[in-house]
């Protein structure tokens, strides 16, 4: 198993995949801050005040990692900076989830109007995904490219 862990194939399959998610992630979030910031307000978890700067500054952040992680570059920082995000996120979610308050969790941009019992649904499949992607940053950070191979 450690063997094809380290594959230089699993390797950047793994980074490729989690750069790809957290660069669709951040682009319709690039697109549309106010959007994102009302996102980030229907959690009802972070004060006013800092709606806007979380707004601004996240999706540069999964730019950055995700671009990081397609390029090969940083890749131990990118993944450590994904596996935070995507924690955050998950207790934001999973406090969320716990209260039976749904939110659209604004990872890929604007949702399309759903009902409150699929909301629920869609966050318990959100908390799964997402622990599916610290699974794959948390590959990148544990494993080392085989001696004598070039995962890039």
């Amino acid at each position: 198993m450690r063997r094809w862990l380290s594959h230089p194939w699993t390797l950047r399959v793994s980074r490729w995949g989690l750069g790809l998610v957290f660069l669709a992630a951040a682009l319709p979030k690039l697109a549309d801050p106010p959007g994102f910031a009302k996102a980030i307000w229907a959690y009802e978890l972070f004060p006013g005040w800092s709606l806007h700067p979380l707004a601004l500054a996240l999706p540069w952040l999964e730019l950055l990692c995700g671009g990081a992680l397609c390029l090969n570059l940083w890749t131990r920082a990118a993944a450590a900076w994904t596996a935070t995000l995507l924690l955050a996120f998950s207790l934001a979610v999973g406090i969320n989830l716990a209260r039976q308050h749904p939110v659209d969790c604004g990872c890929f941009g604007a949702a399309a109007p759903r009902t409150q019992a699929q909301r629920l649904a869609d966050m318990r499949w959100v908390l799964w995904r997402d622990l599916g992607l610290v699974l794959l940053a948390v590959h990148l950070l544990l494993t080392r490219p085989r001696a004598g191979s070039d995962p890039a």
